[in-house]
């Protein structure tokens, strides 16, 4: 390994060690494996101590692994130069880019920072948020407390916010909404509304995006807390309603959220998107009971799924893949990505869906659903019924 390279590592074993390491990302992928795109890193104080977060971002999910720093700071040793052309630090003092050119030798150019932070010797220090913590509306919902800081019991909620607003802003510039009215958004079953002020605050104060937000939620005493807190808070154009997701009027409806719903509900707020003809439609399913009694292992399968959780498993996946398979029947683009950390919930898939501007076979992407439903002997399944889709 030439001096640049040694160089640039030594930079960043050192912001490790001086608690100023904010994140590093490796690009120009040159491996072997043609989904990935970037990786990213970044330290994060867990139950066992500092350890630093890979984010390996591949063309339709991410995957997250942690280190200790020891171990990440080999990982990444061996990575430059080989699998990424290109390295970028960012510490509170300095900023580092190394670049391996196709010909010639390995450069590094450090730059720094005009107006320098003082160093942090906390590996759990604040990080930037898409959210900040002192808004309005996370202190009336008891995420944070009267003088801004993230309560007791609430980091992970305040990260899960987070990291749902850090999601739907793609998705949001990559649907077709439309531009001469405000866009119209649903998010249905939203409980106590943690995720229905983020889309709020993301689209009125950051994104500057004229919308109208609706809440839907069952329980009343939710609807009132919630429409209180969004009085207090100046949310205008925020509202929540009561009412169930198989029932409450959607029209129009450009952005369709429904983020665990149980069991079957989240194919009803999915049939809703696709019937009101929703621009973006995003779900985390929860529970997948519908299909695990109609499971039927085919015969290379069924000697492992004879164990209940790999049968259990099998059917969340089944569920899942069955409603993405509609999704792309009824015209949308779909992918499916972890949502948060599995060290938070293992709950943790959402599936996102993008409405095409033009019609795809459809009749081949109906053989290919009812296909799969053969498959695993499933023969009924609420969203098809939603949709009046036969899988036989």
């Amino acid at each position: 390994m030439g001096s640049a390279p040694e160089e640039f590592l030594r930079l960043l074993r050192d912001s490790a060690r001086q608690g100023t390491f904010v994140k590093l990302t490796l690009g120009r992928y040159g491996g072997s494996d043609g989904t990935l795109r970037n990786l990213y890193v970044r330290p994060v104080m867990l139950h066992a101590g500092p350890h630093w977060s890979f984010i390996w971002r591949h063309a339709t999910r991410d995957i997250t692994k942690n280190h200790s720093p020891a171990e990440g700071l080999a990982q990444i040793a061996r990575l430059i130069g080989n699998d990424f052309g290109t390295a970028n630090l960012f510490t509170t003092t300095q900023d580092a880019q190394l670049e391996f050119p196709p010909t010639g030798q390995a450069w590094i150019k450090v730059t720094a920072h005009e107006t320098a932070a003082p160093p942090s010797d906390k590996h759990d220090r604040q990080k930037e948020r898409s959210i900040a913590a002192r808004v309005p509306w996370l202190q009336g919902l008891g995420v944070t407390a009267s003088n801004g800081m993230v309560r007791e019991g609430m980091a992970a909620k305040f990260r899960q916010i987070n990291r749902f607003v850090e999601l739907l802003t793609p998705l949001l510039q990559e649907a077709p909404l439309p531009v001469d009215r405000p866009i119209e958004v649903a998010d249905m079953g939203c409980g106590k509304g943690y995720l229905t002020f983020a889309a709020w605050q993301h689209l009125h104060e950051i994104a500057k995006t004229p919308a109208h937000i609706r809440g839907v939620e069952l329980r009343p005493e939710l609807v009132e807390l919630c429409n209180g807190i969004a009085r207090t808070g100046d949310c205008s154009g925020l509202e929540f309603t009561a009412g169930t997701i198989a029932d409450t009027a959607l029209d129009p409806l450009d952005v369709l959220i429904a983020l665990h719903a149980c069991d079957t509900a989240t194919d009803d707020a999915i049939a809703r998107g696709i019937t009101a003809r929703a621009a973006l439609i995003v779900v985390a399913p929860c529970c997948h009971k519908e299909i695990s009694p109609q499971l039927t292992a085919p015969a290379v399968l069924a000697p492992a799924l004879r164990q209940g959780i790999f049968h259990e498993r099998q059917a969340e996946f089944v569920t899942d893949a069955l409603r993405t398979l509609l999704l792309e029947w009824a015209g949308y683009d779909t992918r499916a990505f972890e949502f948060i950390s599995t060290e938070h919930t293992a709950k943790n898939l959402m599936i996102a869906a993008v409405r095409r501007a033009t019609a795809d076979d459809q009749e081949a992407a109906a053989e290919c659903v009812r296909a799969f439903a053969r498959f695993y002997g499933v023969h009924s399944q609420q969203l098809a019924r939603r949709l009046d889709f036969s899988l036989a």
